[in-house]
């Protein structure tokens, strides 16, 4: 892999990595940009113990522009985008509207009861190909492979930055998750804090391994392995659908091995996960015979705090339920957290492993 950083005309960091060791990217951005805002803050909310970023500036993003003047395909024809050159395999870049950033400036402190602070991180976006009509299913295995490494690059890069304490690598596809780019991208979030959802299984990962001796992650991982949910298993990695899936397409890829996160995968790790994820991609994608929309989140162990409970996983999961009907959150979920799915895991499973997936 070839790793080549430049700044962008407003002073943002991008990063090519390409297959190539001799691949040549041009360097040099000719647009005249704006300052990128950095009035992003974070509110505490007081019931519910949680931090909100507040980061109106992003109203003003890009909103679904036709293909020729996709923002994240290669600058060519005179059209300059985000990447100022004509082509590459994966791009990683600092995001133009950002909701956390390391240059946020200083707010004032707010009340005792919901203080308020900076909004401090980091907001990247990873191009995984440089052609617009690509998805990461179609992706080779080497390409794959590529953007793994860029996610491990950057989540080591990104954990040594001062203030941050999580990354989170994630992929938003389909209009119907509330995508705005369609082009074959994702996004990774430096924090300056744990997140909610983190702080809970790490929680409740410390209190079982304090009553049973056992580590939560590895357990839930052993059970399933024996069980009727699984998808697909390999030598390194474990796909399957969990026993208390909260949506209607819901898989979870685990790594055989404990490891915090991705820079902790061997080759051979990496590798085969690239087999088992474009599997799983793919039989999503032949459930209805069309894209599926999806959301891909990476859980990683936190760069400080309750890192040796955590336990590097996937959650892949999809909120159309039938070919012509999607799951919308509404009062149960939305309000109240408390979620009801109208399918069986067992039969998403089922499903999942009959279906006919093109190559």
């Amino acid at each position: 892999m070839k790793r080549t950083p430049a700044r962008l005309a407003d002073g943002r960091e991008i990063i090519y990595f390409d297959l190539a060791d001799d691949a040549t990217r041009r360097l040099d951005d000719p647009r005249e940009l704006p300052q990128v805002s950095t009035a992003s803050q974070m509110r505490y909310d007081p019931l519910l113990g949680e931090w909100v970023a507040m980061a109106s500036h992003r109203q003003t993003r890009t909103f679904l522009p036709p293909a020729d003047l996709c923002p994240l395909c290669p600058s060519r024809d005179g059209k300059q985008t985000e990447v100022p050159s004509p082509d590459y395999d994966v791009v990683v870049f600092e995001n133009r509207f950002p909701s956390l950033s390391m240059a946020a400036a200083d707010t004032p402190p707010g009340s005792e009861l919901v203080p308020v602070r900076a909004g401090t991180g980091r907001c990247e976006v990873v191009c995984f190909s440089s052609r617009h009509d690509a998805s990461f299913a179609t992706l080779s295995q080497a390409q794959a492979r590529l953007v793994v490494d860029a996610w491990a690059d950057r989540t080591s890069e990104l954990s040594a930055l001062p203030g941050v304490e999580q990354v989170f690598c994630f992929e938003n596809r389909g209009e119907e998750i509330g995508v705005t780019l369609s082009h074959p991208h994702g996004q990774i979030y430096a924090y300056p804090y744990v997140t909610p959802r983190s702080a809970r299984m790490l929680e409740n990962a410390r209190r079982y391994q304090d009553t049973s001796g056992g580590h939560l992650f590895a357990d839930i991982l052993a059970e399933e392995r024996a069980g009727e949910r699984v998808i697909v298993a390999s030598q390194h990695w474990t796909a399957f659908v969990p026993a208390a899936a909260r949506w209607p397409v819901e898989v979870h890829l685990y790594p055989n091995r404990q490891v915090p996160d991705i820079p902790a995968l061997t080759g051979e790790e990496r590798d085969d996960f690239v087999a088992v994820y474009l599997d799983v991609l793919r039989r999503f994608d032949a459930l209805y015979d069309a894209p599926l929309p999806y959301i891909a989140a990476w859980h990683q162990a936190p760069v400080h705090a309750g890192r040796e409970l955590g336990y590097l996983h996937m959650q892949l999961f999809s909120i159309r339920r039938a070919a012509d009907k999607l799951k919308y959150l509404a009062g149960s979920e939305s309000a109240m957290g408390a979620f009801i799915t109208d399918v069986l895991p067992e039969d998403v499973a089922d499903r999942l492993r009959r279906a006919e997936v093109r190559s």
